[in-house]
């Protein structure tokens, strides 16, 4: 991928408003470079001279997608709040985004889903830097004395299944009535106000048992 925030020239984002188009008019199955070069009135020759291949067109398609959300985690990031209202912000203003997107069109939502879905290659890095930059949060909350005997790493995991329900699309369609703001502002103050490696009892058995 040619950067994060790929080249904003007016052909790439022109190629990319027609694969859009497609998409949202035919599924994700009915896109290739062919029917986006007829979308636009050029040659698949002449397309390929901003997207050699199919992947290639796939990479923009995903920077799209992620342009909002990827600027939202560097301001988020860059900002002077406190790290535990960094954390909220860096989930809930992502999730109203998704959130709105699905509550306009159920149907397109879920086939840009489909679509990253099938290619996760090209959306796997955005995955990686949304890690990298709630990384950078644990760090800076961990500074302050937080997740105690954690390693980032097993906090960054432990976060991760903590707010799956935030950030995994898929799991967020099934139980999107259910989510909220306010509800993810208690499972983040849960997460700065308990979350240790102190064992505090639960694993404290040496086989599961009835209670």
């Amino acid at each position: 991928m040619n950067g994060l925030q790929g080249e904003r020239d007016p052909a790439r984002e022109r190629a990319v408003d027609a694969a859009l188009a497609i998409l949202e008019e035919r599924g994700p199955n009915a896109l290739t470079l062919g029917e986006t070069a007829s979308r636009i009135g050029i040659s698949v020759a002449a397309l390929q001279r901003t997207f050699e291949t199919y992947d290639a067109l796939l990479e923009a398609i995903a920077e799209r997608w992620f342009r909002r959300k990827v600027a939202i985690m560097e301001e988020v990031v860059a900002s002077d709040l406190p790290p535990r209202r960094k954390m909220y912000e860096f989930f809930a203003r992502r999730f109203a985004i998704l959130r709105d997107s699905y509550r306009a069109d159920p149907v397109l939502f879920q086939m840009h889903c489909d679509l990253g879905n099938q290619h996760f290659e090209q959306v796997r890095s955005y995955v990686d830097l949304g890690d990298h930059y709630l990384c950078e949060i644990i760090a800076e909350a961990m500074s302050d004395g937080h997740f105690k005997g954690l390693s980032i790493d097993e906090a960054l995991s432990l976060i991760n299944q903590m707010v799956a329900a935030y950030v995994n699309i898929t799991l967020m369609v099934l139980i999107m009535d259910k989510l909220s703001e306010a509800k993810l502002a208690r499972i983040v103050d849960a997460i700065f106000d308990g979350l240790s490696a102190e064992d505090r009892g639960a694993i404290g058995v040496k086989d599961l048992r009835a209670a």
